[in-house]
């Protein structure tokens, strides 16, 4: 199971928030020379990708994502997308076209939506479950075009085409893999008949387990081979030479996300709680402050569960195994981003990047000699 390390680049070099405690590292403005340099640090520290995000406001991931490529040699772009303002015909030819140009450094983050009135901006007045509905039949349509050596019509509850086609494939065989999220029932039955990744958030390893089972099943019912998708999950390692440092700068950080109220990616809290692994977040703080050995929750509960907020505090040693336990679950993709966003890249390529990709070649090799199953 190879791992794969994402990072996450933004657009501006002051965030939204305090500096060393940014909750969110998209929106503010467009900065080229920032997004550059921010995307060579990821590339120089070992990461095999970046996350670039996606808002009713912010820039546009796909340019971003273009101007840091022609800036990078090999690192990849996972691009947040949102179905319902781009006929999926013509992104699946924009998507395609990158990833021919990038020669495959581009992959796909499917977001149903950030809530209603975040929706409303862009002019989507769809509910929770039909913007789910409308990503699954978004994320079929996509993968039928990059596949079908013929035209394609299509007839389905949100769009309606005929003999749709492309002059040129995708460069990643057999498609651009595709990665999607969200905890409602909606979601899962959509990522289970179409997802190539499914992503989570970062929770106790007991429930990352759970939903893993729970998710597999489902795939399994829809016909399709368990084998076929990957899990991914997100966390905010807090990383320092020593376990007292890290967790100083984790109260630090609570402090100035309280302070800067940070309640979500657009300033409204209640707007969060729309999402069901948001009031998961939060659900679990409740549990208490520290869950399994170095999970941190409090931060979580302060943004009212907006996204990746939960921490891993400690050592570039005891974060790189903590986050070894997800990967022996199953979560191959390991997303990880800090609070202090540009400064945190660097840092972790020094130790925590580095410990963490040996652990892994360290535990295959353990297991071949025992000759025992691997996921």
């Amino acid at each position: 199971m190879e791992l794969e390390i994402i990072g996450m680049i933004g657009a501006v070099r002051e965030g939204t928030g305090s500096k060393g405690a940014e909750v969110h590292v998209i929106g503010g403005g467009v900065d080229g020379d920032y997004i550059s340099d921010f995307a060579k640090a990821h590339e120089n520290s070992g990461f095999d990708k970046v996350l670039v995000g996606y808002t009713s406001s912010s820039a546009d991931g796909f340019i971003v994502a273009m101007h840091a490529a022609a800036n990078t040699e090999e690192l990849g772009f996972l691009v947040a997308h949102r179905p319902g303002f781009v006929s999926p015909t013509v992104l699946s030819r924009k998507a395609a076209t990158i990833d021919q140009l990038t020669r495959g450094r581009i992959a796909l983050h499917i977001i149903s939506g950030g809530g209603d009135l975040e929706q409303k901006r862009d002019g989507d007045f769809l509910d929770h479950d039909a913007r789910y509905r409308r990503s699954g039949e978004f994320m079929h349509i996509l993968k039928t075009l990059w596949t079908s050596k013929t035209p394609v019509d299509h007839k389905g509850e949100f769009y309606h085409f005929e003999q749709a086609k492309s002059d040129f494939e995708c460069f990643q065989e057999p498609h651009i893999p595709l990665y999607f999220g969200g905890a409602s029932d909606a979601a899962l039955e959509v990522g289970a008949r179409e997802c190539n990744v499914y992503a989570m958030w970062g929770e106790p390893l007991k429930e990352v387990e759970k939903k893993i089972k729970l998710f597999t099943d489902r795939v399994r019912k829809v016909g399709r081979d368990p084998k076929s998708v990957r899990f991914s999950v997100s966390t905010r390692p807090i990383v320092a030479d020593t376990e007292s440092e890290a967790w100083d700068i984790a109260h630090s950080t609570l402090e100035n996300v309280l302070k800067t109220n940070q309640n979500s990616m657009h300033g409204m809290g209640k707007e969060r709680l729309e999402s069901v692994g948001s009031q998961r977040l939060v659900d679990f703080a409740k549990d208490g402050e520290i869950l399994d050995d170095r999970l941190y929750t409090p931060i979580a509960a302060a943004t009212r569960g907006a996204g990746n907020t939960t921490a891993l505090v400690g050592t570039a040693e005891q974060v790189s195994d903590s986050l070894m336990k997800y990967y022996k679950l199953g979560c191959s993709t390991l997303l990880v981003r800090g609070f202090d966003a540009y400064n945190d890249a660097v840092y972790w390529g020094k130790e925590l990047i580095p410990n963490l990709k040996e652990s892994v070649v360290n535990y295959h090799k353990r297991h071949a000699v025992t000759g025992k199953h691997l996921l």
